[in-house]
């Protein structure tokens, strides 16, 4: 075995535009797709075409035993019903409610059972800080919320809150809260003795029907509002480049409360009939990759880059090397001469993931292309794409027929693309329009009005179109730095030349001001302690600093000079990130 703890991802990432409108043409879809408006049609359409499909693997632990539970789509779609048909007798037509846990099946049936009711459903971050969820259930003025035992507590010391009902996922009574289980068992018995609430809601696709709060970096979350139709038109225009199987197998890893994993793995999963396994954590997913027999991964670049450097670090103590880099060449050459055996040749790097991992997806940053690369030479098929929040998510991703490594992809078949006010290097904001494009932010019509323009949404992330069509991300707009020159910096191109150093971990780069002549760019630096006494033996933390300094100057070597790092502070404690991995950057940079 090369390796422990690898996972695998496929990329779908957020950055913006030129003036260049591209309209994409039909000729580049690539598999034909059934158009869907709402999320009733989501279920039933999977539901008649894949009934007794698998659609959910989990486990429960009783004391020491661990029971796998499976539920078909049938099974899932009936525990969808019940609640839903609860919940509308309790009188929560219209009404909002609030789910929060980790990635598990309860979860799930809530999203659908409140947004096929006709309610709308608020998904929280599990991550959040207590007065940050106390502030997001007053903000969103939900009725209800649905949520594992650890938050009850904060729940109910809430003052002025708008909740009526406080529903308990797990089998624990408390004062004042309703047990899931309970709803789901009167739910059917209305079914039985003929309620047909459910029945009758009549749904309309382009009301609001989700509020999501955004993970910002810099600032309050902002609540994004989306109607069905804007995530169903994303999942259809998705299923045109993108083909899962219902043979397939997902790994559900990212929060589940966010637009990227809730779309892709929940969402577009079902679309497509396909089996979800919830994950044990980060710690495990070696072994659940093993355990559940996963075929497609979706996560995020930060721990692709890492697994990456361990995967070559496992080659190379075991002086393995120079045989891996012929073993490359050689099944790079025979796919030139359409002979692909990478996944025979390096099967036992895929058997340590089950064996049947054949595509990653990844997204929520930029990504090195030498890692995409690198992946692809072991057989495993890396497909990169770019989204927001208030996209639905996805704008642009690559196909299963064209792919362009660094780029994010093709903008989607329904949406148009453009950079507004390019520089000189055709570099401007991405600018987005179509029906994926968000309602508006919840009670923000200042915020509103900033970023749309004309049924055109302004991304904040800067990028360029190439000749092909192809969308690449250069940075955010408030992340770059601009120089006493006029010059831009684009911090996280640097990031990615830095975070190829085999002890770096993560970096952060950012502007400090010395004079009012002068701009110096700096970088904040984690590095691997262990890889650091592995290749260096025992230094002081000055001898640390000035290896790496040593390593950034060649860096800098590469780079033109307005570029160059000029200073460095170094750490082995993580930067601090939000729930999807994105480093928060301003954050960091008044700490360094």
């Amino acid at each position: 075995m090369f390796y422990k703890k690898f996972y695998f991802l496929v990329a779908l990432i957020s950055k913006k535009g030129m003036k260049l409108s591209m309209k994409k043409e039909k000729s580049r879809i690539v598999h034909e797709t059934e158009k869907i408006k709402n999320f009733r049609e989501l279920i039933n359409r999977t539901t008649e075409k894949y009934p007794e499909n698998t659609a959910y693997k989990y486990k429960i632990k009783n004391g020491n035993e661990t029971e796998y539970v499976s539920k078909t789509y049938s099974e899932f779609k009936k525990d969808i019903e019940a609640l839903s048909t609860k919940l509308l007798e309790m009188g929560l037509k219209d009404k909002k409610i609030a789910v929060i846990g980790n990635n598990r099946y309860e979860w799930c049936v809530t999203y659908l059972a409140v947004t096929t009711g006709g309610m709308i459903i608020v998904p929280l971050d599990k991550a959040l800080p207590e007065n940050e969820l106390k502030s997001l259930i007053l903000r969103s003025k939900a009725e209800a919320i649905v949520c594992e035992p650890k938050y009850i507590n904060t729940i109910l010391s809430l003052e002025n809150s708008n909740l009526k009902y406080i529903i308990n996922m797990e089998n624990e009574k408390n004062d004042g809260v309703i047990l899931y289980s309970d709803l789901i068992s009167q739910g059917e018995k209305l079914l039985k003795d003929g309620n047909n609430e459910y029945e009758k809601v009549v749904i309309d696709e382009n009301a609001p029907s989700i509020l999501l709060f955004t993970s910002g970096t810099t600032n309050i979350s902002k609540g994004v509002l989306l109607s069905q139709n804007n995530i169903c038109s994303d999942i259809t225009a998705l299923a045109g480049y993108l083909k899962l199987y219902p043979t397939d197998t997902l790994l559900s890893f990212l929060p589940i409360h966010h637009t990227f994993e809730c779309t892709i793995t929940f969402l577009f999963g079902i679309y497509n009939g396909v089996t979800v396994a919830f994950c044990d954590g980060i710690k495990y997913i070696q072994k659940n990759m093993n355990e559940y027999q996963i075929s497609v991964f979706v996560s995020v670049p930060l721990v692709l880059e890492n697994i990456y450097k361990k995967i070559w670090k496992g080659i190379e103590e075991q002086g393995k090397k120079p045989l891996m880099k012929t073993m490359i060449a050689t099944t790079k050459a025979l796919r030139k001469v359409n002979i692909d055996i990478r996944r025979k040749v390096f099967k036992p790097i895929i058997d340590n993931f089950g064996g049947k991992l054949r595509i990653v997806l990844v997204g929520a940053a930029p990504l090195d292309k030498k890692i995409i690369k690198g992946l692809n030479d072991f057989g495993v098929d890396l497909i990169q794409g770019y989204g927001l929040t208030e996209t639905s998510p996805v704008v642009s991703a690559e196909t299963d027929k064209e792919k362009r490594p660094g780029s994010i992809g093709l903008p989607l078949p329904n949406l148009e693309v453009k950079i507004d006010n390019p520089n000189e290097e055709n570099i401007g904001e991405i600018v987005v329009k179509g029906p994926s494009v968000m309602l508006g932010y919840y009670e923000n019509e200042e915020a509103t009005k900033k970023c749309m323009k004309d049924g055109w949404f302004y991304t904040g992330d800067y990028g360029y179109l190439d000749k092909d069509g192809f969308l690449y991300i250069s940075g955010r707009k408030n992340d770059v730095i601009v120089l006493k020159n006029g010059k831009n910096v684009y911090p996280q191109e640097i990031e990615i030349l830095l975070n190829q150093l085999p002890i770096v971990e993560e970096s952060l780069v950012f502007a400090r001001n010395k004079s009012s002549r002068d701009t110096t760019l700096c970088a904040k630096i984690v590095y691997n302690e262990e890889n650091m006494k592995n290749l260096y033996g025992e230094k002081s933390e000055e001898e640390k600093k000035e290896i790496i300094w040593q390593q950034i100057k060649e860096i800098n070597k590469t780079l033109p000079d307005v570029k160059h790092i000029k200073e460095i502070t170094i750490t082995t404690e993580p930067l601090a990130k939000t729930t999807t991995q994105k480093i928060k950057r301003y954050e960091e940079a008044k700490k360094a």
